[in-house]
């Protein structure tokens, strides 16, 4: 284990592995209620939201919301949101997380435009911010408190 790895594990962080797409997307492994998802992680989204063609996928027990979407070319979207949800990204769990559920068809679109798999969702500042997150773009390890 190399010596960033051991301090962040002292430090009360979990290590979670990514990978780069083609498209230089960072891709996550996840659990969604106990269910295999692929995020995106986006320091550039302020919320972490799943698609809305995954609702029922995931177990999502929604109400609507007054927050419209933006981003990725798309602008003014209607979102839902779902409270009380699992994640799960390797060790590291929030057993009361909170997400965004909204239409995520542009940005699958765009994905297979260059033949790279689709998502399910994508990872964002919300969590990001709130758990401490080290991005470590060198070795492709996410760590999160």
């Amino acid at each position: 284990m190399d010596i960033l790895s051991t301090y962040y594990k002292k430090n009360g962080y979990k290590k979670i592995p990514f990978k780069i797409s083609k498209t230089k997307h960072l891709i996550v492994k996840t659990k969604l209620n106990n269910i295999y998802a692929r995020f995106i992680l986006d320091t550039g989204a302020s919320n972490s939201c799943v698609g809305s063609e995954y609702e029922d996928f995931f177990n999502l027990i929604t109400s609507d919301s007054k927050t419209t979407a933006a981003g990725a070319g798309a602008v003014g979207m209607k979102t839902k949101i779902s409270y009380g949800n699992q994640l799960s990204l390797s060790r590291w769990k929030n057993l009361n997380f909170d997400i965004i559920v909204f239409d995520l068809s542009h940005v699958n679109l765009a994905l297979k435009n260059h033949n790279v798999a689709p998502v399910n969702g994508i990872l964002g500042a919300d969590i990001l911010i709130k758990h401490h997150a080290i991005i470590d773009y060198q070795n492709k390890f996410l760590y999160l408190k």
